[in-house]
C-alpha cells in the first residue's frame, strides 16, 4: 500500500468552543512537521465558506492527497468537508473528520492542558489513518419505482395514495378481509368531526381510483427478505369462498349468527358478511362459524393462492391493538357494565334515542384513565387516550342529552389545540377527580349501581364514592406484533414498538435500509399523527424511488477470498444477515451490510476488512496515538 505524503491538517477554533480549552496553535505546532503532512493550519470556523475555501485552495495549489479536519462532531459537518474536497478534485473519502470539541474541549474543560494533549493524540491518529487511506466510491443501487406497504389501515392507505400519486407502483397488503383497520371503529373523530367510517370511505375511494395501487386483502405474509432496492415478499391470499354477486338477501338467509368483532360483540353478524364502507365489496365467509349449509351458494373448492411481490422499499403500517385489561382490573369482566373506551365508542355509534347497555339505560358514566399505560407493564404514555376519552364523553353528551359524566384521572394531557376539549367538558358540567397511582380507584357493586371509590387529590385526599351505571376504562395502545418484523430484522424500542433511527433527524426510517415505518406500529398516535407519519414515510420513499437510484456509503465489509477459510463465524456474528457461505467462501450482500465490523472482529484469518477502516490503517493509528 503506497502511503499518502501530502496531507493537509486543519484545526478549528469553533468560535471558542474548542479554542477556549484546547490550545489550537499548540495542536498545529505538534503535527505540522510529522511525516506525510504537507500543511497544517488553524481557522476560527472551518465549516464556514472561508474555511472550506482554504481546504479547496490547498488541495489545488499543494496537490494534497489526503485531508484531516479536527473540529466538531462528524455527524454535523463530515459531509460538508467531503463535498469541499470533492469540488476540489479529491476523492471525498480521503477526508478524515475527527472530533476534538466533544471529545477534548467540552469533556476536559476543567483541564485545558489534558484537553490539548488529547486533541494532539486524536489528530496524530487521524493523520496516520489517512496516510494509508484508499480511494473509495459510493455504492450505487438502482431503485425501480415499486414499493410494498404492509397494513391496510388509514396509515397504510394514506402512504399508498401518496406513493401512487407520485407514479410509484404500490403493493398494499392487508391481513384482514377488508381495508380500514381500527380507525373505522371510531365514532366522531377530533378535530375533524367526521366519523372513522367516513375517513376510511374517503381513503378507500382514493386507493381504488389509483391504477398504481394493487390491493391484496385477506392476505398473510409467508416470507419477507431482501434489502434496499430488492425486497421480495411472498403472500398467501386466503379464499373468500363466495362466487359471483351475493345479494344482501342471500346474506340475510344465513342461519348462523356470531358476535360482530367490528362492534366488539355489541351486535351480531352472519357467518357470511361484508362491510359496505370499505374494500372489497365482495363478502367473505367466516369458516370458523360456517356450517356449510350452502344457502349462500358458496364455493368451498377455492384454495389459498400464493403470490410474490417485489419492491425497492418496504413500509410497515401494521397498526396497534388496544390494551385488554386483566380480569378484575377496575372490575373488568367482574361487573357487566365495566367496558373499555373502544367498546364505548362503538356503543355510542350504534345507539339511537337513548344510551343502553345490557338492556339498561345508562345515565351516569365514570371514565377511569391510564388503564394499561404508565405502569410496570407499559411504562409509556399512550398519549391519545386523554383526548379520545373526553371527545367520547362530549359526543355521548351531545347525542343522548342529560348524562352525568365523571372523569377519574391520574393526569390529563390534552396537548396542543385539544385543550379546548378539556375546557368544553368543564363547561358542560363534567366532574374531574384526580387519583394517586399508588392508591388507584376501586370499583364495587352496590345494588343496581357500580360505585367508584377514589381518594381525590384535588380535595386533599378526601374519599369520594361515585354511583354510576357504567365504568369506561380508558385503555392505551399496545404494539401489534407480526412475524414480518423478525423476517426483516426490524429493531424494537424498549416499549415494543418499531424503532426509528432518530426521532427528529430520521423519524420514519429503521436501522434496516429500505424499511420505513408509518402510523401506530411506531408508537401511540392519534389519527392525525398516524396519517401525517404515513405521508412522511411516503415522502421519504419518494426520495429513493422517483430518482430511480440511491447511493450508499462505501464503509462496508470487504472479504478477501484468498484468506477466507469458510469457517462461517462471520455468518453467525452478522446482525444484518449480510453474509453467506457459497462454495466454501464467505460472500457479502452489499446492500444489507451496515458496516458494523462485527464480522471482521471474529474472523480468525483477517480475511474481512471494513472499507475505510482497514487493518493497516487501524494499527498505524493506534501506534501514532500511543507515541509522544
Amino acid at each position: 500500500m503506497k502511503e499518502r505524503t501530502k496531507i493537509g491538517v486543519y484545526v478549528c477554533h469553533c468560535g471558542g468552543n474548542i479554542s477556549d480549552y484546547v490550545d489550537v496553535k499548540k495542536v498545529v505546532e505538534a503535527v505540522k512537521d510529522l511525516p506525510n503532512v504537507a500543511v497544517a493550519r488553524d481557522f476560527v470556523f472551518m465549516c464556514s465558506e472561508a474555511g472550506q475555501n482554504l481546504i479547496k485552495e490547498d488541495i489545488k495549489n499543494l496537490g494534497l492527497d489526503g485531508v484531516v479536519v479536527a473540529s466538531c462532531s462528524p455527524h454535523l459537518h463530515e459531509k460538508t468537508f467531503r463535498n469541499a474536497a470533492k469540488e476540489a478534485g479529491l476523492n471525498p473519502y480521503l477526508v478524515e473528520h475527527v472530533c476534538i470539541r466533544e471529545h477534548s474541549s467540552w469533556v476536559h474543560s476543567d483541564n485545558p492542558e489534558a484537553a490539548t494533549q488529547k486533541a494532539i493524540w486524536i489528530v496524530k491518529a487521524a493523520i496516520a489513518k489517512v496516510s494509508l487511506a484508499r480511494d473509495l466510491e459510493s455504492i450505487r443501487l438502482d431503485m425501480k419505482p415499486e414499493a410494498i406497504v404492509m397494513g391496510g389501515g388509514i396509515a397504510g392507505m394514506r402512504c399508498a395514495i401518496d406513493l401512487g400519486r407520485a407514479g410509484i407502483t404500490v403493493h398494499l397488503i392487508e391481513m384482514s378481509p377488508f381495508l380500514g383497520g381500527r380507525a373505522a371503529q371510531i365514532g366522531k373523530m377530533y378535530p375533524s368531526g367526521i366519523s372513522g367510517i367516513e375517513l376510511v370511505k374517503k381513503l378507500v375511494e382514493e386507493v381504488k381510483s389509483n391504477p398504481n395501487i394493487k390491493i391484496y386483502t385477506n392476505a398473510e405474509i409467508v416470507s419477507a427478505e431482501g434489502a434496499l432496492g430488492e425486497f421480495k415478499v411472498k403472500i398467501k391470499i386466503n379464499p373468500r369462498y363466495v362466487k359471483g354477486n351475493v345479494s344482501d338477501d342471500t346474506i340475510s338467509q344465513c342461519p348462523v349468527e356470531v358476535p360482530d368483532e367490528f362492534n366488539y360483540g355489541l351486535t351480531k353478524r352472519k357467518a357470511i358478511y361484508k362491510r359496505d364502507f370499505t374494500y372489497p365489496d365482495t363478502p367473505v365467509i367466516d369458516m370458523n362459524a360456517c356450517t356449510k349449509c350452502g344457502k349462500c351458494n358458496p364455493d368451498f373448492n377455492q384454495k389459498p393462492k400464493t403470490v410474490e411481490v417485489t419492491g425497492s422499499i418496504v413500509i410497515l403500517a401494521t397498526g396497534f391493538k388496544p390494551y385488554e385489561p386483566k380480569e378484575g382490573e377496575f372490575g373488568y369482566k367482574v361487573y357487566d357494565n365495566v367496558i373499555t373506551l373502544p367498546v364505548f365508542d362503538r356503543l355510542i355509534s350504534i345507539s339511537n334515542g337513548k344510551l343502553e347497555y345490557n338492556g339498561k339505560e345508562i345515565r351516569d358514566i365514570a371514565f377511569i384513565y391510564c388503564v394499561g399505560s404508565r405502569n410496570e407493564e407499559h411504562e409509556y404514555c399512550s398519549r391519545y387516550c386523554c383526548v379520545a376519552t373526553i371527545n367520547a364523553a362530549l359526543q355521548a353528551l351531545e347525542k343522548f342529552g342529560d348524562l352525568r359524566v365523571y372523569h377519574v384521572y391520574r393526569d390529563i394531557r390534552t396537548y396542543g389545540k385539544y385543550e379546548t376539549y378539556y375546557e368544553q367538558a368543564g363547561r358542560d358540567g363534567m366532574l374531574f377527580f384526580k387519583y394517586d397511582p399508588e392508591n388507584p380507584p376501586v370499583v364495587e357493586r352496590s345494588g343496581n349501581k357500580l360505585i367508584v371509590k377514589v381518594k381525590d387529590l384535588l380535595t386533599y385526599g378526601e374519599e369520594v364514592e361515585i354511583p354510576v351505571d357504567m365504568v369506561v376504562l380508558s385503555v392505551g395502545m399496545e404494539p401489534e406484533m407480526s412475524d414480518v418484523f423478525t423476517m426483516l430484522r426490524v429493531p424494537f424500542s424498549r416499549d415494543g414498538f418499531l424503532q426509528e433511527v432518530h426521532p427528529k433527524l430520521r423519524p420514519v426510517e429503521t436501522a434496516i435500509g429500505g424499511v420505513l415505518v408509518a402510523g401506530t406500529c411506531q408508537g401511540p398516535k392519534d389519527t392525525v399523527e398516524a396519517t401525517a407519519s404515513a405521508s412522511a414515510a411516503a415522502a421519504k420513499a419518494d426520495t429513493y424511488l422517483v430518482k430511480g437510484y440511491t447511493e450508499l456509503e462505501p464503509f462496508i465489509a470487504e472479504i478477501n477470498p484468498e484468506k477466507c477459510d469458510g469457517c462461517s463465524e462471520c455468518v453467525e456474528e452478522c446482525p444484518a444477515g449480510a453474509i453467506n457461505i457459497e462454495n466454501g467462501k464467505a460472500v457479502l450482500k452489499e446492500a444489507l451490510c451496515k458496516g458494523c465490523g462485527a464480522c471482521g472482529a471474529v474472523c480468525p484469518t483477517e480475511a474481512i476488512n471494513l472499507r475505510g477502516y482497514y487493518y493497516d490503517q487501524l494499527r498505524k493509528s493506534i501506534e501514532a496515538a500511543g507515541g509522544d
